[in-house]
This record gives C-alpha cells, sequence and structure tokens, in this order.
C-alpha cells in the first residue's frame, strides 16, 4: 500500500486548462427534485418571504398547481459547483466573469429539475481565455425552463504542463 498523498486526493484526476475544451462538451450537473425542504433553504438564503413562493393555498387560488419556484431558485441548481466544471479547473480557473439567464417557464414545487452548461464558446488570450458555457434547464417533462450563460477565466497551459490523454 503506498502512502497517503493528499496532493492526489482529487476528484477528477487530470487537471485541464484552457486548451483542453472543446465545443459542444457538456457538463450535466446531478438532477434534483424541488421539494419543500428546497424551497424553505432558499427562503432562509434568499430573504425572499413573498406567499407566491411559500404559501400553498396562495398559489392555487391563482391559478397555480402548488408554489411556484423563485426564478434564482431555479438558476442556483446551475451553479458548476453542483458538478466537475471546478474540479477541472482547479489550478487554472482564473474566476468567474458573467453570468445571464432566461426564464421560459414555471418550476413548481415537486418538479425534478436536470441542470447542465455545455461549452459554447472559447475565446483564447494570450496567457488566459474565457470559456462560455450555456446554462439549461429542463424539468421531467422534458420542457427547457431556463438557459443562460457563464463565462469563466482561465490559465492557458504551462510550459511544461502534461496535456490530457485524450488530446
Amino acid at each position: 500500500m503506498s502512502e497517503f498523498d493528499p496532493t492526489q486526493h482529487r476528484m477528477v484526476p487530470a487537471q485541464r486548462w484552457f486548451e483542453d475544451f472543446v465545443l459542444g462538451e457538456r457538463f450535466v450537473i446531478p438532477s434534483r427534485t424541488q421539494t419543500s425542504a428546497v424551497f424553505a433553504a432558499f427562503q432562509t438564503a434568499s430573504g425572499d418571504t413573498h406567499p407566491i413562493h411559500y404559501d400553498v393555498e396562495y398559489c392555487r387560488t391563482r391559478g397555480m398547481p402548488d408554489l411556484l419556484a423563485h426564478g434564482f431558485q431555479t438558476l442556483v441548481h446551475t451553479a458548476p459547483g453542483a458538478g466537475l466544471f471546478p474540479y477541472v479547473v482547479e489550478e487554472s480557473l482564473i474566476g468567474f466573469l458573467e453570468q445571464s439567464s432566461k426564464f421560459l417557464k414555471p418550476v413548481y414545487a415537486g418538479d425534478t429539475i436536470y441542470p447542465a452548461l455545455e461549452v459554447i464558446e472559447l475565446v483564447p488570450g494570450r496567457t488566459t481565455g474565457v470559456v462560455t458555457l450555456r446554462s439549461t434547464v429542463h424539468n421531467q417533462r422534458r420542457e427547457l425552463v431556463l438557459e443562460g450563460m457563464q463565462k469563466f477565466l482561465v490559465r492557458r497551459r504551462p510550459t511544461g504542463a502534461a496535456k490530457r490523454p485524450d488530446n
């Protein structure tokens, strides 16, 4: 048995740099059912206490089947840290630059959502590059409920850094 090395204790074995990303590459984020606990946690974190998000009877008297998720409650599930993206760029990620979203359909309590990120643009610079990811969230009815974009500044591969084995 080999000695434990904390530098090798990683979610993803290979570090990636700007050059390692490919247009169309997807980062799936685990699905999540929007339970009353998720609604309560978001209410606590956001401070939003409007009854449309937390009072079932208020929603039903307005023709909704259940609690309506706040748009940001849906958006938060596209956080890259919920998937593998930040683990593959642990050494190369400089920062999160920009985010935008369109909320296309309602999400209600009981809905299961399926977030994903897809590389849609790669803009190289001299020592860094911008990786643009399309963010999407679908529901259990296969409907696109959220679409957006996230941009990250990522370092280019330093001289001598190993290339990915599949590149």
